[in-house]
């Protein structure tokens, strides 16, 4: 049986419980905190929240630190902060790649949805259909003819498989109706390589990269595949408007925090990167990196989130790629 002085203290803790966590947000960050980033130092990733860490440090009084760890689909670094201490201190760049991994990988040492409390986007960066300057397809239209007259014999190339380029190919085959063969590389600059050197005809990368490509007049942007023309290129008409009204595929950026942050420390966070995200210098910081800063509340970016998932999830099935 259990005694009384147990159950006295039982609805003691349950009281406490809201009250500590109030004190914990108000005093809200007593130290540094860590950004761990799936990605390398110096990709459009990892150059858009360094940008936003900087303000976000100015406005809250602390360092705020980034820690890359990169690795296949990002797994490490979900790993690291899913069993992080949930006080705000420690927070997961997440991206369109963490939807990806959690259709991509057989298992996972975490649970995407459970295991994290979204707080808000940072940004959106464009994706393109690209080809050679010289190539005798001078639009996405040429590509789409040549491609139905000529099935299996157009080459598109990507980066590795599995990635949001790679998966952008597929949805794009699925929503043009078209066969074409799919080519990976290990990498952006090889994918150019052979855009130039003839060996694809057509790619489908990041924008942010090759706009020196394109600036050089070496590489032209048939379409962007977001839901809108980008600021950077204005010019270049969406797949959308140029007869694909299904295929819309874009990669974004946001932060994450380990399941059970209070929910003080997550609003705190929001507000901090919704008052960054409008700064005029910040703006136009990720706005030269291609990016469109653009926040949300954490129930949209969780949103996102799931419905990522689901997309990319039916790509990965019907594309027949193998789970890691």
């Amino acid at each position: 049986m259990i005694s009384r002085r147990l159950v006295a203290r039982l609805m003691l803790g349950f009281l406490l419980a809201p009250t500590a966590q109030i004190a914990l947000a108000q005093a809200y960050p007593s130290k540094p905190i860590r950004i761990v980033v799936p990605f390398g130092a110096g990709g459009v990733a990892d150059l858009t929240v360094r940008t936003v860490a900087q303000k976000l440090s100015e406005s809250m009084g602390q360092p705020v630190i980034i820690d890359n760890k990169p690795g296949a689909g990002g797994v490490a670094a979900g790993d690291m902060v899913a069993k992080a201490e949930p006080d705000g201190h420690t927070l997961l760049l997440m991206s369109n790649g963490t939807a990806v991994s959690a259709g991509l990988f057989k298992s996972l040492p975490f649970d995407t949805m459970r295991d994290f409390v979204p707080i808000s986007t940072l940004g959106y960066f464009d994706i393109a259909i690209l080809t050679a300057a010289d190539t005798k397809f001078k639009s996405l239209g040429d590509v789409l003819a040549y491609a139905k007259v000529n099935p299996g014999k157009l080459n598109l190339g990507t980066i590795n498989i599995g990635s949001t380029q790679n998966l952008a190919a597929e949805l794009f085959k699925t929503a043009a109706g078209i066969d074409v063969q799919i080519v990976p590389f290990n990498g952006t600059p090889a994918v150019i390589t052979a855009l130039r050197g003839g060996q694809i005809d057509v790619a489908i990368e990041i924008l942010a990269p090759v706009l020196p490509q394109i600036a050089a007049k070496a590489v032209r942007a048939l379409a962007v595949t977001g839901d809108s023309r980008t600021e950077v290129l204005p010019e270049v008409a969406t797949a959308k408007e140029l007869g694909l009204p299904n295929y819309i595929a874009s990669s974004w950026n946001a932060l994450a925090a380990p399941a059970k942050t209070p929910p003080g420390v997550v609003a705190r966070l929001n507000a901090e990167l919704q008052a960054a995200l409008k700064a005029p210098d910040l703006v136009k910081k990720l706005h030269d990196l291609s990016v469109k800063a653009q926040g949300a509340t954490s129930e949209q970016t969780a949103q996102l989130l799931a419905g990522d998932i689901k997309r990319w999830g039916d790509v990965i099935v019907r594309a027949k790629i193998p789970l890691q």
